[in-house]
C-alpha cells in the first residue's frame, strides 16, 4: 500500500514564536492518520526548533528548499547536511515558485534531488504547468520533460524514495479551478510515465501528492481519487484547524 502523506508548506510565514506556537498546536490536537504522515515544511529559521519539538512524535520534518551543492562559499545557501542535521527527513525539491521567481532550471532540480537523496532524505518533488502551457494543451508534455530532466536518471532503488507532488499552477491565484476529475488525470498519468520509465511495482509504491489549493472542503474528495496519495498544502497549513481537518480527510 502506498503511503498517504499530508505535507503543510508554510512558506515565508511564521516567526520562530509563532512557528513554536502552530508545531504545539498541531502536536496537542488528536489526529486520525489512518496510515497518513504529517509533514510540516516550516521556514528555515525553525527546523531544528520543530526538530527538537517533533522527536519521537509521528510528525516529521521537511525542508523548503535545499542548496544544489554539498557545501563551500555560497552565501545565503543552505545545504542538504545541514538541513539532515535539524532531524528534518524531507526536502520540498522544484516547487513553481522557486522555478518561477528563482529560475531554478531542470539541471540544478536535478543536482538538488541527487544531494538530497546522498544525504538519506525524502525529496518532495514538484512538477506541474502553467496557465498558457494548459490552455496550449502542453500540459502532458511538460509534466513528462520535468520527469525526465530531473527525476528519470535515478535507479529504480533511489526512484522509490522519491515523493511526487502535482502543482496545476494555473489553478492557483487565478480564479480557475482544477476539478478533481482534472487532478486525478493528471495524477494517473504521472504514475503512467513512471510505470513506462521503471515498471508497476515501482510506479504503484511512489505516493503522488496533490498541490492544487487543496482544503478541508475539497480535501475528502480529492483523496478519494485512486492516483492522489495526499497533498502538499499552502495556506491551509498555517492554522491547526485547517490542516487537521485536511489530514483527516484521508
Amino acid at each position: 500500500m502506498r503511503q498517504k502523506i499530508v505535507a503543510g508548506n508554510w512558506k515565508m510565514n511564521c516567526t520562530i514564536p509563532d512557528g513554536i506556537e502552530l508545531i504545539q498546536d498541531l502536536i496537542d490536537t488528536k489526529q486520525s492518520t489512518n496510515n497518513c504522515q504529517v509533514v510540516i515544511a516550516p521556514p528555515f529559521m525553525l527546523l531544528e526548533k520543530a526538530g527538537t519539538l517533533c522527536k519521537g512524535k509521528t510528525m516529521k520534518i521537511a525542508a523548503q528548499n535545499c542548496a544544489a551543492w554539498e557545501k563551500g562559499a555560497y552565501t545565503g545557501e543552505v545545504s542538504a547536511a545541514m538541513i539532515q542535521s535539524t532531524g528534518a527527513e524531507y526536502v520540498i525539491i522544484g516547487h513553481s515558485e522557486r522555478r518561477s521567481y528563482f529560475a531554478e532550471s531542470a539541471e540544478v532540480l536535478k543536482s538538488k534531488v541527487d544531494i538530497t537523496l546522498n544525504q538519506s532524505l525524502l525529496p518532495i518533488f514538484c512538477i506541474g504547468e502553467t496557465l498558457e502551457e494548459r490552455e496550449e494543451e502542453e500540459h502532458f508534455k511538460v509534466i513528462k520533460e520535468q520527469l525526465e530532466a530531473s527525476l528519470f536518471h535515478l535507479s529504480n532503488k533511489m526512484i522509490k524514495k522519491v515523493v511526487v507532488a502535482y502543482e496545476p499552477v494555473w489553478a492557483i491565484g487565478t480564479g480557475k479551478t482544477a476539478s478533481t476529475e482534472t487532478a486525478q488525470e493528471m495524477h494517473a498519468y504521472i504514475r503512467s510515465l513512471l510505470t513506462e520509465k521503471y515498471n508497476v511495482e515501482t510506479a504503484e509504491s511512489i505516493s503522488i501528492l496533490y498541490g492544487g489549493s487543496c482544503k478541508p472542503g475539497n480535501a475528502k474528495e480529492l483523496f478519494s481519487q485512486k492516483d492522489i496519495d495526499g497533498g502538499l498544502i499552502g495556506g491551509a497549513s498555517l492554522t491547526a484547524q485547517d490542516f487537521n481537518a485536511i489530514i483527516n480527510a484521508i
